[in-house]
């Protein structure tokens, strides 16, 4: 019986392909809409989630919440020596938009004083020279290492820049290294337009008497929370106030994240699945146009002998036949639609088998909800009065 109505549902469909294609048109669009904007949306989390691993894993990043509360270079060795769990400590300061001048060229690039412990701290490598020392530190030594953006900029690609000289904030500073390249960050920023100097010669150039942040490598993830309760203890002990600096770990800035892209996604896909009830609404005004048209076919049917069921059935199979066709098209369309955004635009996509199993089984469940009352309708003809009807 459900074999023979999909192949009459099938030939009705084959019979009035222009009206079949006009009424499935909502559910293509709906089904294609959704999987591509949730494939965009998910292909987004997963980027911005690598691209904030990139800046390093199991790290706690410490710094005052206000001017009043100093994070200090000898909390770095107070908090090591009480908190076991700390494998690796980075003082940090910055300063965007600085001018570096050398002999061939200038341009703004973003400074950042910090520690010989960065590249255990942030998990890069140097593809040449070196990186500073304590001693380089403690002298406050101009010094520099540049990231491969920097280097390009202010020396020419493919130069190799070590032990040449440029200008920064009126100082001469010598390049000793250059950072492997790590593309782009989280926001677009990009990781390798940096120029890492001793942060007590940032400092001085600044006139800083404190740090602006802190960065420590923790032994493993599952530390983090209680690294996290150490820290604020301790500050908590040093200013008396609970809110004196801010704590978080990269394991929080993950979490956060995902929550803000998948709240994203959601939003996305729920707009998108409005075009889908737009869908249904077509498929329930055809289908009641088609009983309507085939009123006497009913009467006939009632009349040799079919039960209401049969009726039943035969119009909610073939509201399920044209809302399936549209999702199968759609799942087609949205997939394909996503590949393309993904190649031409800067926009990444990952098209997972959830989204594209959601939006079949929602196009299945339009069938059946909006199919429902036509069909209803076609069950209870009266077979009299559907005979005697032109």
């Amino acid at each position: 019986m459900v074999l023979e109505s999909i192949r009459i549902a099938w030939l009705g469909l084959i019979g009035n392909k222009l009206r079949a294609l006009l009424t499935m048109l909502g559910v293509i669009f709906g089904v294609g809409a959704v999987i591509a904007l949730v494939s965009i949306g998910e292909g987004t989390r997963a980027q911005i989630t690598a691209q904030i691993q990139q800046l390093g894993t199991n790290q706690v990043t410490v710094s005052a919440t206000r001017a009043a509360f100093r994070v200090e270079p000898d909390d770095i060795e107070a908090l090591r020596r009480e908190i076991p769990d700390i494998v690796n400590a980075l003082p940090g300061v910055q300063q965007g938009a600085v001018t570096a001048k050398s002999d061939i060229a200038q341009y703004d690039v973003r400074v950042e004083g910090t520690g010989p412990e960065y590249l255990a701290v942030r998990d890069r490598g140097l593809v040449s020279g070196f990186f500073f020392t304590d001693e380089d530190v403690a002298q406050r030594q101009r010094v520099a290492v540049l990231g491969t953006t920097a280097a390009a900029q202010l020396f020419g690609q493919g130069v190799n820049p070590f032990n040449k000289t440029f200008r920064l904030m009126g100082q001469t500073f010598t390049v000793s290294g250059v950072l492997e390249s790590k593309g782009f960050g989280a926001g677009g920023q990009d990781l390798d337009d940096v120029i890492l100097v001793p942060y007590a010669t940032l400092q001085r150039m600044m006139g800083l008497n404190r740090l602006q942040q802190m960065v420590f490598k923790v032994r493993d993830a599952e530390s983090s929370p209680q690294v996290v309760a150490q820290i604020q203890d301790y500050y908590l002990r040093k200013h008396r106030t609970a809110d004196s600096v801010r704590v978080f770990s990269q394991d929080q800035l993950l979490e956060t994240v995902g929550q803000t892209t998948e709240f994203i996604t959601l939003f996305l896909g729920f707009v998108a699945s409005i075009s889908l009830l737009v869908g249904g609404i077509g498929i329930m005004n055809i289908m009641l146009v088609s009983v309507s048209e085939r009123t006497r076919e009913i009467g006939i049917c009632k009349a040799v002998g079919a039960k209401k069921h049969h009726i039943l059935l035969q119009f909610l199979v073939e509201a399920m036949v044209i809302s399936l066709t549209g999702g199968v098209i759609g799942v087609g369309l949205g997939m394909g639609t996503a590949l393309l955004a993904g190649k031409l635009t800067s926009f990444p996509t990952r098209v997972s088998t959830m989204s594209v199993g959601v939006s079949f089984g929602f196009a299945a469940a339009v069938g059946i909800f909006f199919g429902l009352y036509p069909a209803i309708r076609a069950a209870n003809l009266d077979p009299i009065e559907a005979l005697r009807r032109d």
